[in-house]
């Protein structure tokens, strides 16, 4: 409806930043076809001030609002990084574009939560900070006009941002994940007019569509084995889809007739996320335990430690 604009939207979606700041995984993401607004919900215009920005610029003012908020009881640092998946590869969109690619690679630490080995951390302390990161990074992207979509996005899009809290009267220290990810949409040759390079790029784009569909219905009928690693897609969104995350998808669907079987297809695979049950857990370490990682982070930086009265 006309009236329910990217404000409104974004109403139903601004308890999840807080969960973030508490320590949990948290994953927004849009799914539909090729031309149905998927960009548009996630980024809109990439501007802080614009009435039609999207769920990523809206989500990083509330997250440092929420933090300013609980500046008095906790201390925190914001960090991040941008990937693109683009005919299977994993690109790091932070990287100068003059620097030999690093090599990534996708791993999970102890608690579950998926990091990207190699990547560029960017740290932000502010909401401008962390929306320039963005904006940059968005400009890297692959992009290319078809005959559905002017400005088609090629890729999918992942850009985490991990949010360490220390509690100032405990020492408690809780690590959350705030992962947009805008994913390329399904596509039909046929109703694109691709180009041999963009026919490449939609077989890319539709085989990890797939391996994300079978994960989905992996988890929803409650199977023994998910295959997270058939795709590097699922494998970025491991600690998203299935036990320790908040998830929320958003499908968009395109009000076009022609467009009817893409739509069912959406819809119905929106049912069965569904029915996915997660058990979301904070990612917490106690006083002890952070004290002893930041000592061992010192010893690694070759610094003194100081000897701590009894």
């Amino acid at each position: 409806m006309p009236e329910h604009g990217q404000e409104q939207v974004y109403e139903d979606t601004s308890r999840l930043i807080q969960s973030a700041v508490d320590g949990y995984n948290v994953c927004i993401f849009a799914y539909g076809q090729t031309g149905s607004g998927k960009t548009y919900t996630m980024v809109g215009e990439l501007s802080m001030d614009s009435p039609i920005r999207g769920v990523a610029p809206r989500a990083m003012k509330q997250l440092f609002d929420v933090m300013q908020e609980n500046s008095s009881k906790f201390s925190f640092s914001v960090s991040c990084y941008m990937l693109e998946l683009y005919n299977d590869q994993l690109i790091d969109l932070f990287t100068e574009s003059k620097r030999e690619p690093a090599k990534l690679d996708i791993k999970k630490d102890k608690k579950g939560m998926v990091f990207v080995q190699g990547s560029v951390i960017k740290e932000a302390k502010s909401t401008q900070e962390l929306f320039n990161l963005f904006e940059s990074g968005s400009r890297n992207r692959h992009v290319a006009s078809t005959k559905m979509n002017a400005e088609s996005s090629r890729s999918h899009l992942v850009f985490a941002v991990i949010v360490e809290s220390t509690n100032l009267s405990n020492g408690q220290v809780v690590k959350g994940k705030l992962s947009l990810v805008d994913l390329a949409g399904s596509e039909r040759a046929a109703k694109t007019g691709a180009t041999a390079e963009q026919l490449r790029e939609a077989q890319s784009i539709n085989k990890s569509l797939s391996a994300l569909g079978d994960v989905i219905s992996a988890l929803s009928s409650e199977q023994s084995f998910i295959p997270y690693r058939n795709n590097k897609l699922t494998m970025l969104m491991q600690d998203s889809l299935g036990g320790n995350a908040k998830t929320l998808m958003f499908v968009n669907i395109s009000p076009a007739d022609y467009n009817c079987d893409e739509t069912v297809i959406s819809l119905t695979y929106a049912s069965r996320v569904k029915l996915i049950t997660n058990d979301a857990q904070k990612n917490a370490d106690n006083k002890e335990i952070a004290r002893l990682k930041a000592t061992i982070a010192k010893l690694k930086k070759g610094e003194s430690l100081e000897e701590e009265e009894d």
